[in-house]
Order: C-alpha cells, then structure tokens, then sequence
C-alpha cells in the first residue's frame, strides 16, 4: 500500500464513492464538449464544468485518449441499453424511432471524436473489437420486434436502415445539423411505417 493509499485508508469508502462521482461526471461533461466543439474541446473546460480541478481530470484520464475513449464506450453502452429500455416502455414502432433519435446523438458525439478515433483504431485494438457489432446488434433486435409486431414492412434488413442512419455522419455540419437529422430519422420511419400491416 502507497503512503497515499495509507493516509486515505480510515475514509476509502467514502473518497472512492467521491472519486467515481467525479469520473462520472467529468465522462459526461466531455462527451458534451466533444459533440459540440469536437474532439479538441479544453480539458480544462471540461474539468470546469464537471467542478472539479484539472489535476482531478488528469488522475482519472492521464492523456486526451484516454479520455476519448471511455466517452466512445460510454456513447456505446448508453446506446445499448437504450434500445433495451425503449423496447420495454414503448410500442415497437415508436421504440425503433426514439432510439433511432438517440442514435442521433450518438453520431454527434462519435463525428466530434472522429480524428482520436482514427488514431486508437491503430494503437488500441480491442476498443473496435469490444464495441463492434453492439450498435447493429441493438438496431436489429429493434427492427426486427417492429416488423414481427407489423408495426413496420416485413421486408426491412437492419443493415439497410444502419446505412440509411449512417448517412447523417457523413451530412455537413452545419447548425442545423441535428433538427435536420431529426427530420430524416420522422421520414426514414414513415418509409418504414408505409404498407406495414399493422
């Protein structure tokens, strides 16, 4: 045990509770930052809106890599549980398109950390291989619980609307970039919707 680990020890419980309250939050705060203002949003922004220091930042997150990356995992974790959760409080129609709409700000958040992305696709190989497939995985149990309850076609392959979803990365980022992929997602399941049997 460090002379740190030691002097902390009689409130550990405590300070570790403090502690992850804090990662927590600065994961939050920075996933923010890097949808608005991209991936070299201030570190030190983002301990300051998080509330606490920057040397809090960097014992949890050593380097900006760090950091991308556990937002990126936390982008897709929400995203999962997400589709989860909706299936469970929402006819499968509307589950399938509010998640769509959620995954929305997922795109947000993963185009402004596109350029440290490229960079831990070469140095981190288990971040893809840990994450791949859990999106699409999460798009298809959604889709195919619509077509099965006719609330959509019977003929829709998820990875058709994954592409039609994927196009809005690629779309220019202007200001009105969100409500106009909003908009996309309302006629993306109207197309969707059009000749279900339901």
């Amino acid at each position: 045990m460090t002379a740190e680990a030691t002097r902390d020890a009689p409130s550990q419980k405590r300070l570790r509770a403090d502690a992850q309250r804090n990662r927590d939050r600065l994961v939050e705060v920075a996933a923010q930052m890097f949808a608005s203002d991209g991936v070299d949003a201030s570190l030190e922004e983002i301990a300051k809106r998080a509330g606490v220091g920057i040397g809090t930042l960097y014992r949890h997150f050593p380097t900006r890599e760090h950091l991308v990356e556990v937002v990126y995992r936390r982008e897709v974790e929400g995203l999962c549980h997400a589709a989860e959760d909706l299936a469970r409080e929402h006819p499968a129609d509307v589950a399938l398109e509010l998640w769509m709409q959620r995954f929305v700000d997922y795109i947000a958040t993963k185009r402004g950390l596109a350029t440290s992305l490229r960079l831990l696709l070469t140095t981190n190989s288990t971040l893809f291989s840990d994450t791949s497939g859990r999106v699409s995985g999460a798009m298809r149990s959604l889709v195919q619980a619509a077509a099965a309850a006719g609330k959509i076609r019977a003929d829709v392959d998820s990875s058709d609307v994954m592409h039609a979803l994927g196009g809005i990365y690629s779309a220019p980022n202007t200001p009105d970039w969100r409500e106009r992929s909003g908009r996309l997602v309302k006629l993306l399941m109207d197309g969707l919707r059009f000749g279900a049997r339901g």
